[in-house]
């Protein structure tokens, strides 16, 4: 504090960053900045990150100011009207501080020029966490793995395409997984999709209506621009974005007539005990699954048969009619599709279908290679090297 007479006066500390993944790092360099006098927080603009970061914010600059303005260590915060490394110019302007605190990876020559030149006190500060917590930094985190879900179908795809589903209506069911595994290209696992996503929302999906989301999503992937005239189902943005356990009702359209959700956590830990999935190798490049594919009413006709005994099994947990179904579901797809068993993939349903324990089988998404997705008897019954399912609830990006 600065004595005025009789008045104490106190400091005004200024600090400038980002803060678009706030983060525990962020809290505590506020409180160790906060010690110097009354704290007072500059903020990138979306506008600024965008044009010298090169990305979009994953928070916007309103949701980021009102997240710092909440930390008690702050008096007072604001958007930075600059732009470029030196965007806090402005705000400088308006705080007037008396101490200008940076960390020690934020500092450079040219702000510190410009302390001296305003008789501002420059503060480097270490990057220090609080005590008992993890070291944290906004580069670090966006290097974690990505949190965007993936899906798995269980019974009925192929019948969100409109050539087929012309022939006969039915559903599609899928799952929404969490990535609590290495999601690996060209697998099945509707990864065309979630890079799609990605483009979007580089690390988790927004806090939204699930099906309005998988529409936008179904739509921004399907842009009417598309040079190779190829339209991705509607079940893989349906089965990513919408938590739980999913069907949806194709008739001769894209989009679904009707979609219907289970919540049921009973339900949902049943299937996370019956499913996994082992990992068999990747999608050739070349490879067309739909060559040679043989559309006709009764093979269509027994994919929507199958869905349908597969989603009524599910919900009454009745593990010898679910792997029934969903074995017929897959052998409806793969006398439709024949190129989804590639070459080597018999070999894999040769090798773990005999295994006891292992009651169904059938190749996610497309086929071509991927994974074999597996009903087991139970969790003692996943082969050695099982990938194990992990079902996204509601309330979880």
């Amino acid at each position: 504090m600065t004595r005025v007479g009789k008045l104490e006066m106190t400091k005004k500390v200024f600090v400038s960053g980002c803060y678009d993944l706030l983060h525990s790092g962020h809290v505590e360099f506020f409180r160790q900045a906060a010690q110097f006098g009354d704290l007072y927080v500059g903020i990138g603009s979306d506008e600024t990150i965008l044009h010298y970061k090169h990305h979009k914010t994953i928070y916007s600059e309103d949701e980021r100011l009102f997240m710092v303005k909440a930390i008690r260590y702050v008096k007072d915060a604001y958007i930075n009207a600059g732009d470029g490394v030196m965007d806090f110019v402005p705000t400088l302007d308006i705080v007037k501080p008396d101490v200008f605190v940076v960390n020690e990876d934020g500092g450079n020559e040219e702000k510190r020029r410009l302390c001296e030149e305003r008789g501002i006190e420059y503060v480097v500060l270490q990057r220090t966490p609080q005590e008992g917590l993890q070291a944290r930094s906004s580069t670090a985190l966006k290097l974690t793995p990505c949190q965007i879900p993936t899906r798995l179908d269980l019974a009925g795809t192929w019948i969100d395409q409109p050539y087929v589903s012309c022939f006969a209506p039915g559903w599609a069911i899928t799952i929404s997984l969490e990535p609590t595994f290495e999601v690996r290209e060209r697998c099945g696992l509707s990864t065309s999709t979630r890079n799609m996503i990605r483009k979007i929302w580089p690390f988790q999906l927004p806090n939204m209506d699930p099906e309005t989301l998988a529409k936008l999503v179904f739509c921004f992937e399907n842009d009417p621009e598309r040079s190779d005239g190829i339209v991705s189902g509607a079940q893989d943005s349906i089965g990513i974005c919408m938590p739980g356990l999913v069907r949806h009702w194709y008739d001769n359209r894209f989009w679904p007539d009707r979609i219907e959700s289970c919540h049921d956590e009973a339900v949902l830990t049943w299937l996370e005990d019956h499913l996994c999935m082992v990992p068999m190798f990747p999608r050739r490049p070349g490879c067309s699954v739909v060559e040679g594919k043989d559309i006709t009413k009764p093979k269509v006709e027994a994919l929507a048969k199958a869905a349908d005994a597969c989603w009524n099994a599910i919900l009454a947990r009745d593990l010898e009619g679910f792997a029934a179904a969903y074995k017929a579901s897959f052998e409806a797809q793969v006398a439709m599709f024949p190129a989804m068993v590639q070459p080597g993939v018999p070999e894999y349903i040769d090798k773990y279908g005999s295994m006891d324990g292992v009651l169904a089988w059938k190749m996610p998404g497309a086929g071509g290679g991927g994974y074999l997705a597996l009903v087991c008897a139970d969790r003692a019954h996943f082969p050695e090297g099982a990938v194990e399912l992990h079902i996204r609830r509601r309330g979880t990006l």
